[in-house]
């Protein structure tokens, strides 16, 4: 059966009280069920998702596992098992606005000529408010606040969609399967658990920039609206900088498999 929408959460040893948040709020969407599936992507983690998570209360809600560690992985799995026509990335930490599936859809209708978007995103600080001096940084945290709507069919920075909440018609998702079992190389581009290395944070865009690659474009749309729950352990120091290294790694090796010059 093909729905309208799939919302694909991948999760590795989430945190359960932010996981709580995040199927409240798909419990208050304003799209009926009847029209959007639910996936749960355990991504390996210690304590099997599938017995301490119930998702009884969605008629169309599926635990998935995946053994293989890491977010490119979950994602690869999610794309592969998904029945909807557009697809909705929510991470085990977003909370989404009760309508904000409506208006992913009535995007889906309106607009054809773009494959992958996302929309406002705004934080919510455990632990109040963080210190002045993170707030330069907080665009490293997938925190993104506009005043338009904006879309392009060209790489730009102004329109490149957010993971949080990225929304992708399927025809991008098959691109992005094709991209990943071609190219391995591409795992490189997503984290792997929750304290590795690197904390690379480039697999988005790569997701996103597979629109371009079929003649569909992308964009960012105010009226899309969810909330990113940010622990304080996300505003150290170290941590911010750990994070800066991973994206400018892993844009790098974005570029290298893209065949772009910058």
């Amino acid at each position: 059966m093909e729905y309208p929408i799939s919302v694909i959460i991948c999760s590795h040893n989430p945190t359960p009280a932010y996981l709580h948040r995040v199927l409240d709020a798909l419990k208050s969407q304003t799209l009926p069920m009847e029209q959007w599936e639910l996936l749960l992507v355990d991504n390996a983690s210690q304590e099997s998702l599938a017995e301490i998570v119930d998702l009884s209360w969605h008629p169309h809600a599926r635990h998935i596992f995946e053994a293989e560690l890491g977010l490119v992985n979950a994602r690869l799995r999610g794309l592969k098992e998904h029945q909807g026509k557009l697809c909705v990335f929510v991470d085990d930490d977003n909370v989404l606005d009760s309508d904000y599936l409506q208006i992913a859809l009535e995007i889906w209708h309106a607009l054809p000529a773009i494959g992958a978007w996302s929309g406002q995103i705004v934080p919510d600080f455990v632990g109040g408010t963080p210190e002045e001096w993170t707030r330069p940084m907080w665009n490293l945290l997938a925190l993104d606040q506009f005043e338009k709507d904006v879309w392009s069919n060209i790489d730009m920075v102004e329109t490149m969609p957010v993971g949080a909440g990225m929304c992708v018609r399927k025809e991008v998702g098959q691109q992005y399967v094709h991209l990943l079992e071609t190219d391995r190389r591409r795992l490189l581009l997503g984290r792997r658990g929750k304290t590795g290395q690197i904390l690379a944070s480039n697999e988005d865009t790569d997701m996103a920039l597979s629109a371009l690659d079929i003649g569909l474009g992308m964009g960012k749309f105010t009226r899309l609206k969810l909330t990113h729950i940010i622990p304080a352990s996300r505003l150290t120091e170290a941590y911010l900088l750990k994070i800066l290294k991973g994206i400018v790694y892993s844009m790098r090796v974005m570029h290298y498999l893209r065949g772009c010059p910058r």
